[in-house]
């Protein structure tokens, strides 16, 4: 199950298996005992995985049989079932699918009425079976009619006419509601009843970083959550397009298995139709997208991390749904987003959700939840084995970054380690600090913590008003929302899952500066310079920290108090620094170079030479080939570079930019290639 942070009093507990590390002032969390439990799983089916050695039965299988004869004798005995594969084939990534062994996933249907510990005890004895996986229920655990904390539309026509011919001398970008993102430009100004609460500059270093670039539409971020809102004006210029599919359409029109997924997949209904407008839903995808993705300097909403500007855009955003209103979401349906992800150009997973951390408060939170590396994967393996995938499959060879980050909220639960799967070693797990660089109350910190990032901290900047109500809007996290939410379309939320998001669009500004100097990373090389970059935050680790948590109960003048020095050394190796990491983008990796192309023979294959040219689209191009009789280049009229093989063999060429710069590279003729054109 999953945990949410709303801003909105009081805080209530419940229990959980998994926590939405999300960002509202209250937890609303729950936990469930971590070792399956069958009120905790899907009745009636189940994963696993074959042994390699049956992998040609399974592909020559029947439709509703696994062709292997002991686990259909066992699938029998339980009733009607179908069987079919976890992940549906795609042309072009089945051969890295195989070569993770994910094609050996299959997902088994059975009656109902049969427990599944059961089936998952008999099948878990044969010795065609490697692994058996429940599917564990993926719940949100919140008042579903507690809202984030939104931006009236009084309160954006104020801000509006307030912003008119002052703000750009102050501010880089003209958007209206960026003074009052201290998380992005922080200017130290935020104070409460004459008591500064705020340092300039903790923040995540935009101002700096933007002078270099504000982000570039190749970067893709996958955002597994709720559904993101569509049709949002700061947004909707900034989503991910699969250019070869129609959005609703019923058929597979691009081939990777899923059907009208243009902006990306629901995994809750299983088709292409992404929804946001559910009245259980609370806008949590929409709210993190705005933190990464939302467009600058239109002279409206709010700014972003990577978002671009209408002349030079920024990154884009591919919406994974994983939630979607009152209904469960479920380990099948997350695994499958992860993969879709890496097979489909996200470079960065963006993931506020986790599992309850290891050392949590167990009278608040229930039994707590994995302590260790080995019990995850024990207790998860496709989870695993699918997020391995994703750290080593995503990318590529030929542009900025080879394999994928997956970044993850630490955890809500005030708890001495991160949640799984973010605690993880290839994972990035972010703690949540306030404007002043202090812990937030909430934050999950120690083991598994790897880095620090802003996620507000309403209990830190509580006050009451005239009108008796209680606000700390001010110190938490403003983003976008949708309407049906926020009328305004903006609204606060906090929690290390929008401090998750900031990493996130970190991440995608400093690999949008990789795209424009033409330089190439490898995933874990990237993931240390996002470590090595980081502003360090400990000498703020001192003294006591007040804050007002359960005012209704304890009142104002009974703060609660943070002993900061237990998070010296434990929130990370520091906060986040966008200027930092794309000044060391600069001086690390290595320079891209025009890769080596195969072909088959009489192919055809096409590149585009500017993507691995400084400046490469300002400039024109020629191509030479060494031996013609093997294969022929000409670059067209709109600069891509046409190969077509002619003779089975191998020569060299090269292509020159009209700056003078000349790339060698080598073109190899198969009689069969996969005609993916790299090598």
């Amino acid at each position: 199950m999953m945990t949410f942070r709303t801003a909105i009093f009081p805080r209530i507990l419940a229990v959980a298996l998994l926590a939405l590390c999300a960002c509202t002032t209250e937890d609303f969390a729950t936990t469930e005992r971590q070792k399956p439990r069958e009120e905790a799983t899907l009745s009636g089916e189940l994963m696993i995985k074959f042994a390699p050695y049956v992998s040609e039965i399974l592909d020559s299988r029947l439709q509703t049989r696994s062709g292997v004869l002991s686990v259909d004798e066992v699938l029998e005995l339980v009733g009607g079932y179908r069987i079919e594969r976890v992940f549906p084939v795609n042309s072009r990534t089945e051969q890295a699918t195989r070569e993770a062994g994910l094609h050996l996933w299959y997902v088994v249907y059975f009656d109902a009425s049969t427990p599944v510990e059961s089936v998952a005890s008999r099948l878990g004895q044969l010795g065609e079976v490697q692994s058996v996986n429940l599917n564990r229920t993926i719940k949100r655990a919140y008042n579903t009619g507690k809202k984030a904390m939104p931006l009236s539309c009084e309160e954006l026509a104020k801000l509006q006419r307030r912003a008119a011919g002052t703000r750009a001398a102050v501010y880089p970008c003209n958007d209206v509601l960026l003074p009052l993102q201290w998380h992005l430009i922080n200017r130290g100004d935020m104070f409460l009843k004459e008591e500064t609460k705020s340092v300039a500059g903790a923040d995540v270093q935009c101002e700096e970083a933007w002078k270099l670039t504000q982000g570039d539409p190749s970067i893709i971020v996958a955002i597994l959550d709720e559904g993101v809102c569509l049709t949002h004006p700061d947004l909707k210029d900034n989503l991910w397009v699969n250019e070869g599919e129609i959005y609703r359409s019923q058929k597979d029109n691009d081939g990777n298995g899923y059907k009208g997924d243009l902006h990306g997949y629901n995994f809750v209904a299983d088709e292409g139709i992404i929804s946001w407008e559910d009245y259980y839903d609370s806008g949590h995808a929409t709210h993190v997208a705005g933190i990464i993705a939302a467009m600058n300097d239109n002279g409206e909403g709010i700014g972003s991390i990577a978002g671009g500007t209408r002349e030079n855009p920024g990154v884009k955003i591919m919406s994974c749904q994983i939630f979607s209103g009152n209904q469960v979401s479920n380990s099948l349906a997350t695994v499958k987003a992860i993969k879709y992800a890496a097979d489909n150009g996200a470079v960065i997973l963006q993931c506020s959700w986790g599992y309850i951390s290891g050392n949590a408060n167990t009278y608040d939170w229930g039994e707590a939840g994995f302590r260790n590396e080995e019990e995850w994967s024990a207790y998860c393996p496709l989870e695993k084995e699918v997020l391995d995938y994703f750290t080593h499959h995503a990318g590529s060879p030929n542009g900025p970054i080879e394999g994928g980050l997956a970044i993850f909220a630490a955890g809500n639960e005030s708890a001495s380690m991160a949640g799984y799967p973010g605690a993880a070693e290839d994972c990035i797990a972010v703690s949540a600090t306030a404007a002043d660089y202090t812990p937030a109350v909430y934050t999950n910190y120690g083991p598994g913590t790897t880095i620090a990032a802003p996620g507000g901290d309403q209990d830190y900047y509580f006050e009451y008003f005239d009108d008796g109500y209680a606000r700390g809007e001010q110190g938490c996290i403003l983003s976008t929302l949708p309407f049906s939410i926020s009328g305004s379309g903006y609204g606060y939320m906090e929690g290390t899952s929008m401090a998750c998001p900031h990493v996130s669009g970190v991440a995608a500004l400093g690999l949008s500066y990789a795209v424009k100097l033409r330089r190439h990373f490898k995933a874990d090389e990237f993931r240390e310079l996002l470590y090595m970059t980081a502003s360090p935050i400990d000498s703020y680790m001192d003294g006591i920290k007040n804050y007002y948590h359960y005012v209704a109960e304890v009142g104002l003048n009974q703060p609660m108090q943070m002993v900061l020095s237990n998070y010296k050394g434990k929130m990370g190796v520091g906060q986040v620094n966008a200027a930092n990491l794309l000044r060391a983008v600069a001086d690390n990796g290595r320079q891209l170079s025009f890769p080596n192309l195969y072909l088959s023979l009489g192919a055809e294959v096409t590149a585009v030479p500017a993507d691995f040219f400084i400046g490469g689209e300002r400039l024109t191009y020629t191509v030479s080939v060494e031996d013609t009789s093997v294969a022929s280049a000409t670059v067209s009229a709109e600069g891509k570079l046409l190969v077509k093989g002619l003779k089975i063999g191998a020569t060299a060429a090269a292509i020159t930019s009209s700056g003078g710069e000349t790339h060698t590279f080598n073109i190899t003729v198969r009689k069969h290639a996969d005609d993916n054109g790299w090598l």
